[in-house]
């Protein structure tokens, strides 16, 4: 297949959209398929185009700085899709970018099939937006609307969406390398870095330092746990907007900025308890990773928490909205870390089963069906005339 890729997150930004959308390029490209990849000019980039991707013109999001939107006129997009002879359009973001590939795709006869990766129209409500929301959720919908097919991570979420009138609506999970993040990067030379003995629980959040996720409740529920346990010790991977201001309440936490690759490996591995307090995903990849570096998760019954994890079993989740209930199990969890054994082993093995290879093979059958579905189409209204 000819398939051009949209999206408006790509590496070296760090989030779980642009990871998994490079990892979904690449395999498609690994398994013969040619994407043309569009996604807007990061920082220090130039506008451009060439065989594999088109770089557009890009611009910071408001309140996101570090982000950036896309832009091109519609024709600019038609004459690519031309060009490129494209089998079929996809939409991994829902920014301006996305919307006008949509609508050259249709203008020209093209499947489409979009993502649907992140609750923009929840994040709304966490910076005194929410008269926006409905707004928002209306263009989400219209965006499904004129897709083949809106893929989502979750039977909750696609439940969900089909009460508020999506349609055509399949779910596509997420994987994770179990190679990558897994408990034998467990470090205790990291461990004493962060001050932590052999027996010190250690807890982990992963993930952007924003309102939508939450994360002062992960820092609240530490504090707590330190009244009975005052050499736990609490670690804080990631950046973004509200880091100075959780770095100046709590600057005992132990903040390691942005990791990749080994380190962030590492860091996984040699914690003990991982606190997930996010509200607003639509799936979660630290879930996984965090399960398949052996820890045990704490997270709200939600998302990637909701379909993974079983309560006691491989980790601890309570209900969605409840913060007491969500302190106190990070303090049962923190004050047995050495009893966890059998769980943190059932998690790792439960991440294990989400094969990331066999995630891509479906998504990429699901392509091709769509592509196939619009031929017979296309060739029965040929009949027609």
């Amino acid at each position: 297949m000819r398939i051009t890729y949209v999206t408006e997150t790509y590496p070296p930004e760090v989030n779980g959209v642009a990871l998994t959308v490079a990892r979904t390029v690449q395999h498609l490209r690994d398994a013969g398929h040619e994407v043309d990849l569009v996604r807007p000019r990061q920082q220090h980039e130039r506008r451009g185009a060439d065989a594999q991707q088109w770089i557009t013109h890009g611009f910071p999001i408001p309140m996101y700085a570090e982000l950036r939107f896309g832009w091109v006129r519609q024709a600019a997009m038609r004459a690519r899709l031309q060009h490129t002879q494209a089998d079929v359009v996809h939409v991994a973001t829902p920014g301006p970018l996305g919307r006008t590939a949509v609508m050259a795709a249709r203008a020209q006869g093209l499947p489409v099939t979009v993502d649907f990766r992140t609750n923009f129209h929840e994040y709304s409500r966490y910076y005194r937006l929410g008269g926006l929301m409905p707004l928002i959720r209306h263009h989400l919908r219209l965006l499904a609307q004129a897709a083949d097919r809106t893929f989502v991570p979750t039977e909750a979420l696609r439940q969900t969406l089909m009460a508020q009138g999506f349609e055509r609506l399949e779910v596509i999970g997420r994987g994770v390398d179990a190679q990558a993040f897994s408990p034998l990067w467990r470090d205790d030379g990291l461990r004493a870095q962060w001050g932590a003995q052999r027996h010190t629980p250690v807890l982990l959040y992963v993930g952007r330092l924003a309102a939508e996720k939450n994360v002062a409740l992960a820092l609240e529920a530490w504090e707590r746990v330190r009244q009975s346990q005052p050499d736990a010790r609490m670690v804080v991977v990631g950046d973004g907007p509200m880091r100075s201001s959780l770095q100046r309440r709590w600057p005992q936490a132990c903040f390691m900025g942005m990791l990749r690759g080994e380190a962030l490996a590492r860091a996984y591995a040699s914690a003990d308890v991982f606190v997930f307090p996010s509200l607003s995903e639509t799936f979660g990849n630290v879930t996984l990773e965090a399960m398949a570096s052996g820890l045990c998760t704490v997270a709200f019954d939600a998302a990637a928490a909701g379909v993974l994890i079983e309560n006691g079993r491989n980790g601890c989740v309570v209900p969605p909205g409840d913060s007491e209930a969500f302190v106190n199990a990070v303090c049962q969890a923190s004050l047995r870390v050495d009893a966890l054994s059998h769980l943190r082993a059932a998690a790792c093995a439960k991440a294990r089963l989400s094969d990331w290879n066999e995630v891509q093979r479906c998504f990429a059958g699901h392509l091709q069906a769509v592509v196939q579905q619009r031929g017979v189409s296309d060739a029965h209204d040929t009949c027609l005339v």
